[in-house]
């Protein structure tokens, strides 16, 4: 595993988006409830503001 972390977007069946680790995820393949993941990002604050702008964009639906 590599010392640095990194966060991705990963857009669910349903529509939400949540922001998770790179260790939490598989980079393989996609999660079956999984829909489009975004990423990598090098902060969570980073992602926070990509997501943020995939709401107002409509790609994705606030929880």
């Amino acid at each position: 595993m590599s010392d640095t972390q990194t966060w991705y977007i990963v857009k669910s069946k349903n529509g939400s988006c949540e922001i998770v680790a790179s260790d939490t995820i598989d980079d393989e393949k996609q999660a079956p409830d999984e829909e489009k993941r975004w990423g990598p990002f090098a902060s969570p604050g980073e992602a926070i503001a990509r997501r943020v702008g995939l709401i107002r964009a409509g790609k994705c639906q606030p929880h």
